[in-house]
């Protein structure tokens, strides 16, 4: 066990080992770090009496019935509280200074006493929780990299135990003995540190660039150290093929390095979940289900700081893509990393997620320009049709719901084909943003609907469909008949009379500005 670290499982490994499908965290006060002494069942027939340091499972209690057991937690020090309702307690949890732990209605008590327990047990007995595999593919994440550089990619432990690499040909006489031996030969090993590349590697973050030596039989590479702080996890390679590497290459190996420091923070012998554990918080932050300032430490910004959330959708998504959108799921988190140490990437329904903490002034040009380019590496690498909307940005951490939302509404307006590109931010397209909502709100709101033109859409079915079309042409040319008309392919004259004949049967004046109005937004639906 390491000297100094405490021999106490945190609400941090608990939920890990839970997972979001049983558990997930509403409000957490003090952070997720939180030590966690005992697990105690409170039963709601008994008067509540929680300890120091005790994960309470208030078990037969939801809603306000269990805001007893909050307060009595909270009082007595409780590290949580586990409970089957849903964020309506947690203002009160927040109050009462002690986390708040949902457990998913299908969820049995035994099950979530018992795995939370064990995770208590083994941190009291080994100084460290058993927190389940790993997650997230190394394998793929190599892939994803050498698609990027236009190189040969492995990515190696501490030891120069070779954990995962990509596919290709042209490789050197290192990179085959490497892979082949699941480890670096020594003979090349040594050689390394005598040109203290491994000095370099270990001293902190950053690019290092070993020339070619034909002699030794070693093309040209890059690589770049893991690292978790201070601390030395691994290294990241990626050998020059029958191709220079890319212009984005060391851009790209730096992205990939901060990006597999999370993932490598245990042995692969003893994994760690906490990669999944930080996208369902991010997940949960831009959802508005989780308070910023109970997360900010674990995903590693700064809750005052302005934010901004990006949105990626493939074209056409359909379910026969989801193997895909992992390999774009990697490709934004390095380019995403490769901005910003603290962006943190994760997956809502079809979409994809970056968010972007700690921002200065005018970083939306930045960000612009920065999902620009992972649109294009897309397309280029991976042959993914990509679009992306940025959402506005939040003023600090708490406000990126609302950046997220934006984003969402960004993308749904590219999707109806309103913007001819591929990246748009929210400034981009927010009219049709804006006239798609006063069109939804129209259509789930028929008492705000004028039903003259109810009734004339009825008479139009009947006798040929002809009229509402030359109204809204003519709307949408500003009354200019000729235009209206070309739109059509009519004689102006025509589309004369049959906006004279709709304006007769309807009782409309479309020379009445409000008339008018109300008339070409209802004909947009």
């Amino acid at each position: 066990m390491d000297v100094g670290r405490s021999n106490k499982a945190t609400l941090r490994t608990v939920l890990s080992s839970l997972g979001d499908h049983l558990v997930e965290v509403l409000t957490a006060p003090r952070g997720l770090g939180v030590e966690i002494d005992d697990v105690a069942i409170l039963d709601p027939e008994d008067p509540p009496d929680p300890r120091p340091g005790d994960l309470a499972l208030v078990i037969g209690a939801r809603g306000k019935a269990a805001v007893p057991a909050i307060r009595a937690a909270g009082r007595a020090g409780a590290a949580a509280v586990a409970v089957k309702s849903g964020p309506e307690l947690a203002e009160q949890a927040t109050e009462a200074g002690v986390a708040l732990v949902a457990v998913r209605p299908e969820a049995r008590w035994e099950q979530v006493e018992a795995l939370a327990r064990a995770v208590v047990d083994a941190a009291r007995a080994d100084g460290e929780a058993d927190t389940g595999e790993l997650l997230g593919d190394l394998f793929a994440l190599a892939q994803t990299v050498a698609t990027v550089t236009g190189g040969l990619v492995s990515i190696e432990d501490t030891a120069a135990r070779v954990l995962a690499y990509s596919a290709g040909d042209e490789v050197d006489e290192l990179r085959r003995l490497s892979i082949l031996g699941r480890q670096g030969p020594e003979k090349y090993l040594a050689m390394l540190r005598e040109w203290g590349v491994y000095q370099r590697l270990r001293a902190g973050e950053g690019v290092v660039r070993i020339d070619e030596r034909p002699e030794l039989g070693i093309r040209r590479r890059i690589a770049a150290g893991i690292h978790a702080g201070s601390r030395p996890l691994g290294t990241i390679w990626v050998q020059e093929g029958a191709t220079p590497l890319t212009e984005q290459a060391e851009t790209a190996l730096l992205g990939a390095s901060r990006t597999l420091g999370p993932q490598l923070l245990r042995r692969p012998a003893d994994p760690s979940p906490e990669l999944r554990l930080r996208e369902d918080l991010l997940v949960s932050l831009l959802d508005g289900r989780v308070d910023a300032q109970s997360v900010a430490e674990d995903i590693g910004a700064d809750p005052a700081r302005p934010a901004l959330v990006a949105a990626f959708a493939l074209h056409g998504a359909n379910p026969d893509r989801r193997p895909r959108r992992a390999e774009l799921v990697h490709l934004i988190t390095v380019h995403a990393a490769a901005y910003r140490r603290t962006a943190m990437v994760s997956v809502l329904g079809n979409r994809v997620y970056a968010l972007l903490p700690d921002l200065g002034e005018r970083a939306e040009a930045r960000i612009l320009a920065l999902a620009k380019e992972i649109v294009q590496a897309a397309r280029q690498h991976l042959d993914l049709p990509v679009y992306a909307g940025l959402g506005g940005v939040a003023t600090r951490l708490a406000d990126t719901a609302a950046s997220r939302a934006d984003a969402d509404r960004v993308l749904d307006a590219m999707a109806r084909g309103r913007w001819q590109g591929d990246v748009a931010a929210l400034a981009d397209v927010r009219s049709e943003v804006l006239l798609s909502e006063v069109l939804s709100l129209l259509k789930d709101s028929p008492r705000i609907r004028d039903p003259r033109l109810a009734e004339l859409r009825e008479h139009d079915a009947k006798h040929g469909g002809i009229l509402l079309p030359a109204v809204l042409a003519y709307l949408e040319a500003f009354g200019d008949v000729r235009r209206a008309a070309a739109a059509l392919n009519l004689h102006p004259n025509t589309v004369r009379y049959r906006v004279r004949r709709a304006e007769e049967l309807s009782g409309i004046s479309l020379a009445d500005p409000a008339d008018r109005l109300l008339t070409h937004l209802q004909l947009r639906l």
